[in-house]
């Protein structure tokens, strides 16, 4: 009897409407398109703009065109996770609030904070929970609203990120979909990539807000050490540990953080750029939402039975790979 596997069977993007260029960051703060584009590869990225717009609106613009593009109706939905540092707020959960924005009522809904590795860490649980039939039809949400937590006034940071949202389908299927995963972290890594305030440690206070204490901080220089040996050895490590090698893969799909950790991803798994998705020229670290938006974005030129290689680094440090085999 053929194994049940949780798979991929459906994938759905969100991107704002505004477009904020090199151009424009140049007017903000002391950089240019040839110093953005030579240490990052971004061009340009969305923001959300809109006055009470957060996370849950783009998350739930996915879901929708997701279940309209599916054919599923929100009652057959029985699971929905959101993969997001940037949730409408610190409580309820943003799963609760898209599950509520598309109609989806009475399920298992929450929030998985893992930054960059946030979707792969969703994808992993909701697939664990529909391979044991305890669900049989989840949505994963990866969505962030970056903007609203960049200083664009440190050009560090403000050229990286861009806002967006990706939402997949989760389904049992026989042989095809999910055939392994490797999640990490080490929080040590927290001094290098976090937000200050705003938690138990350090809430709100005006204090904090006159600080900027409220904006990512990033140590670049050590956050790119880690993640440029991190992101390539836990996608070698996949591979090696499932029997593949780089002609056996069709596709690399890379958290879009740099261009740089990407080809080194891509050079240790020996495949050509052909085979890489990247659309960090268009977008920029949208966090948890690029590797969905990265699917939606390739879902045409994806044929049932391709092994795919997802990898992710982000802050924390989190970092994993899922290795998958295209369902449709």
């Amino acid at each position: 009897m053929s194994k049940l596997r949780a798979a991929i069977t459906g994938v759905e993007a969100f991107l704002p409407d505004y477009v904020l260029t090199n151009a424009e960051l140049e007017l903000l703060v002391d950089t240019n398109d040839e110093w953005i584009v030579s240490r990052t590869g971004i061009k340009e990225r969305r923001i959300l703009k809109g006055k009470g717009k957060g996370t849950s609106d783009m998350g739930a613009a996915a879901v929708l065109q997701l279940l309209s593009k599916t054919n599923t109706e929100a009652s057959e939905i029985d699971l929905l996770i959101c993969a997001t540092v940037t949730g409408d707020h610190q409580f309820p959960a943003t799963a609760n609030i898209i599950c509520d924005k598309v109609g989806i009522r009475d399920v298992a809904s929450f929030d998985i904070g893992a930054a960059c590795s946030g979707f792969l860490y969703a994808l992993s649980t909701a697939a664990t929970f529909v391979e044991a039939g305890v669900y049989k039809k989840a949505i994963v949400v990866g969505a962030d609203k970056m903007s609203s937590i960049i200083d664009y006034s440190d050009r560090s940071t403000c050229v990286l990120f861009g806002d967006g949202a990706g939402a997949v389908l989760v389904e049992a299927r026989e042989n095809f979909g999910i055939r392994d995963s490797i999640l990490k972290s080490d929080g040590h890594g927290r001094q290098f990539l976090h937000q200050k305030a705003g938690g138990s440690v350090m809430p709100a206070s005006k204090k904090t807000v006159d600080e900027g204490l409220h904006y990512v901080y990033q140590d670049g220089k050590n956050v790119f050490k880690f993640a440029v040996t991190k992101m390539a050895d836990v996608a070698a490590e996949i591979m090696e540990r499932n029997g593949l090698k780089g002609e056996d893969v069709a596709w690399l799909v890379p958290h879009q953080a740099n261009q740089r950790i990407i080809d080194a991803t891509a050079r240790r798994m020996k495949l050509p750029p052909s085979q890489v998705m990247m659309n960090i020229e268009k977008y920029g670290n949208t966090t948890a939402a690029t590797i969905p938006i990265c699917l939606w974005e390739w879902e045409k030129q994806l044929n049932k039975g391709d092994k795919l290689i997802l990898a992710s680094f982000g802050g924390g440090f989190t970092w994993g790979a899922i290795y998958l085999e295209w369902a449709y």
